[in-house]
C-alpha cells in the first residue's frame, strides 16, 4: 500500500543520492549515508518529512578488483518494483524542449521508536519516453555534463511538482548539496518571480569545502536541455554570469544556509563572503551504526539510549571488561568475513587499523605507506594488520592508481604485515570495519574534508580514532581521550611543506610510540580510551542532535 501525505505541511529533504538500504543502491557515498541517516532521525523524532531523490536503476557501481588491483565496473542493478510502490500521479517536465514524464517509486521508511518518512525515488524510465530519457534516471552520477544536468532538472523540477501532484504541502524545502538546486526556479515560477518568498521556503546545505567542485554547467548547455522555461537572463543575475554555479544557485534562493563542520562554515564563507553561512556539524545515526555487541551492552547499562543518543554520556557506568568483550565479538567477526572474501587470515591479538572510504586522491589512502622502513619496524616491534575498502569513480584515472599502488605495497609487505583489501565497498562491509577494527585511520589532504563521518560510526563502537584534524575531528579530537591526531591544528602557521612533514612524523612516531604500546602494553587504558571516544564523541555526533537544529534553526524559522 502507497501512504497517502499527510494534510500538516512538511520538509521536503531533496538529496541526489540516497543510503536507506543496502539492497537499494542509490548511493555513492558520505553524502548518501548521511541523507540515509537524516531520514532515520527525522523518523525517529517523527519530523514530518517527505524526501526526494532519484531511482538510479544501475546503482553507482560495482566493483571488481584483480589480484594486481585493476578495478572494472559493472552496473548494480536493482528493481524498485521488488521493493517500492509506484506513486499513482505522474509529471512532465521539458528537457530539451521535449516533455520527459516522470514517474515516483515511494518507499516508506519507519521508525521503531518514532514516526515515518516516505522516500519518493524519480524514474524516467517511463512507457512513452524517448528512448534516451528513458535512461536519465539511469545511473548515479554517470555521464557527461549533459546528463548530469538532465538527472538534475528530473531531481529538482520535476521533484517539486512530484511533491505537488501527490498533494504534499511543503513548508520548507531542504536541498542536501546543490545538485537539487533547480527546484529554486520551479517555486520562482510558481511564486511569480518572488524571491523573498523563495528564500522563505528554501534550506541549503553545502558538503563542498572547495570551489572547483561545485557543479557549474555553460549556459549554452542550460538553454540546450531546460530550453525556454525558465529565462537565462534571469538564472544568469542568480546563478553567476559565466556558468550556472549550482551552489550560487541555491545559496542565492535559501533563506538558510549551513556548512556540516565549523571548519567548513569558515571555509565556505571565505569563499562565500556576503552569506550567512552557519555550521551544523553532521552526525549518524545511532541505532543503525551501533553493532549489535554494543547494542546489548548499551542495553544492559544504558536503557534508552537508542531513542536518545546523548545518554551515552554515561558510558561511565560500563565496566572496562565489557567494553573490551563486546569489541573482541566485533573483531572476531570483521577478521571472519574477511577470511572469507579474501582467504586472507588476519590475527584476533595484532593491532588492526582499517581505512574504508571513497578511492580518490586527497583522501591519501597510501599516505600509511610514505616510508616503508618505519613502517616496517613499528611492526617488528609491535605487529600491524590493515584493512583498506573503497571504491574509485570510472572516470577516476587516479583513485584507480592509488587502489593499484596499495596492491603493489601489500605485495611488497605480504611476508610481513598482513594488508588487505575488500572489493565492492557498501554500508554493509562499512559497518563491519567500523566496528571490527581497533583503529580508525583517516588521513585527508586538509581541508578537502567537509566532515567525514566514518570516524563517528567508529566511535559509536569504542573504535579509536587517529586521523588528521580536518573536518568533524577538529571538533571531536581530545588527544590522548578519543583518539589521537595526525598533524598540527588548521590554525597553526606554518607553511604546506612544514605541515606535510608534521603529518608524516605524527603517523609514524604516534602509532610507534603512543598507539601501539598502549594497545598491546596497557589494555585498561587503551579500553578506557575506548570508553571515553564512546561518552565524548558517540554522544554528541549524532543525527539525533544534528536534526534537533536543523528543525530549531531552519525548519521552525
Amino acid at each position: 500500500m502507497v501512504s497517502s501525505p499527510m494534510h500538516d505541511y512538511k520538509i521536503a529533504y531533496f538529496s541526489m543520492e540516497i543510503g536507506i538500504r543496502n539492497d537499494i543502491p542509490t548511493y555513492s557515498g558520505g553524502l548518501g549515508v548521511l541523507a540515509g541517516d537524516t531520514i532515520r532521525s527525522s523518523a525517529d523524532l517523527s519530523v514530518p518529512m517527505v524526501a526526494v531523490t532519484l531511482v538510479s536503476r544501475k546503482g553507482y557501481l560495482q566493483q571488481k578488483l584483480s589480484d594486481s588491483g585493476d578495478q572494472t565496473e559493472s552496473t548494480d542493478e536493482w528493481n524498485p518494483k521488488a521493493l517500492l510502490d509506484l506513486a499513482p500521479k505522474t509529471v512532465e517536465i521539458e528537457i530539451e524542449r521535449g516533455k520527459v514524464t516522470v514517474q515516483a517509486w515511494i518507499y516508506d521508511y519507519k521508525s521503531t521508536i518514532g514516526g515515518t518518512v516516505p522516500i519518493l525515488f524519480l524514474d524516467t524510465d517511463v512507457e512513452g519516453n524517448a528512448a534516451e530519457d528513458r535512461r536519465i534516471t539511469d545511473t548515479l552520477y554517470g555521464g557527461d555534463d549533459q546528463y548530469r544536468l538532465k538527472q538534475e532538472a528530473v531531481l529538482g523540477i520535476g521533484g517539486t511538482r512530484m511533491l505537488e501532484a501527490l498533494g504534499y504541502r511543503i513548508s520548507k524545502y531542504h536541498m542536501n548539496e546543490g545538485h537539487s538546486a533547480l527546484l529554486t526556479l520551479e517555486l520562482l515560477q510558481r511564486y511569480e518571480m518572488d524571491i523573498d518568498r523563495v528564500r522563505r521556503h528554501c534550506i541549503f546545505t553545502t558538503h563542498t569545502p572547495v570551489e572547483a567542485a561545485f557543479d557549474r554547467f555553460s549556459y549554452e548547455l542550460v538553454r540546450q536541455v531546460l530550453g525556454s522555461e525558465f529565462p537565462t537572463q534571469v538564472i544568469r543575475e542568480i546563478g553567476g554570469d559565466d556558468k550556472l554555479n549550482m551552489t550560487l544557485l541555491a545559496l542565492n534562493l535559501s533563506g538558510f544556509q549551513n556548512g556540516v563542520t565549523k571548519a567548513h562554515m569558515k571555509l565556505s564563507l571565505k569563499l562565500f563572503p556576503h552569506y550567512a553561512i552557519r555550521a551544523i556539524t553532521n552526525g549518524v545515526h545511532s541505532n543503525t551504526w551501533t553493532s549489535q555487541s554494543f547494542h546489548k551492552l548499551f542495553d544492559k547499562y544504558i536503557p534508552g539510549w537508542a531513542s536518545e543518543p546523548d545518554l551515552l554520556v554515561r558510558i561511565a557506568k560500563v565496566p572496562l571488561c565489557d567494553i573490551w568483550a563486546a569489541h573482541m565479538e566485533n573483531k572476531k567477526n570483521l577478521i571472519a568475513y574477511i577470511e572469507e572474501k579474501t582467504g586472507e587470515k588476519l590475527s584476533e591479538d595484532a593491532l588492526t587499523l582499517g581505512f574504508a572510504r571513497r578511492t580518490t586522491g586527497y583522501k591519501r589512502a597510501k599516505l600509511i605507506f610514505s616510508d616503508l622502513k618505519k613502517l616496517r619496524d613499528i611492526n617488528k616491534a609491535r605487529p600491524l594488520q590493515l584493512v583498506f575498502a573503497g571504491k574509485a569513480h570510472p572516470r577516476d584515472i587516479g583513485g584507480k592508481d592509488l587502489i593499484r599502488e596499495i596492491f603493489w605495497y601489500k605485495r611488497q609487505l605480504r611476508d610481513e604485515l598482513k594488508v588487505v583489501y575488500l572489493e565492492n565497498y557498501d554500508m554493509q562491509i562499512a559497518a563491519k570495519l567500523t566496528s571490527g577494527v581497533d583503529v580508525w585511520l583517516n588521513t585527508p589532504l586538509p581541508p578537502m574534508e567537509a566532515s567525514g563521518t566514518s570516524g563517528m560510526k567508529a566511535a559509536h563502537n569504542g573504535v579509536l580514532n587517529f586521523s588528521v584534524l580536518d573536518g568533524w575531528w577538529i571538533e571531536g579530537c581530545m588527544e590522548g581521550i578519543t583518539g589521537w591526531a595526525i598533524g598540527p591544528s588548521p590554525e597553526q602557521e606554518i607553511s604546506e611543506e612544514e605541515r606535510r612533514k608534521s603529518e608524516l612524523d605524527d603517523l609514524f612516531n604516534k602509532l610507534r610510540y603512543l598507539v601501539a604500546p598502549k594497545f598491546y602494553d596497557d589494555r585498561d587504558a587503551w579500553t578506557a580510551m575506548m570508553k571515553s571516544s564512546i561518552g565524548k564523541v558517540a554522544y554528541y555526533f549524532n543525527t539525533d542532535r544534528m536534526m534537533r537544529r536543523y528543525i530549531t534553526e531552519a525548519y521552525l524559522r
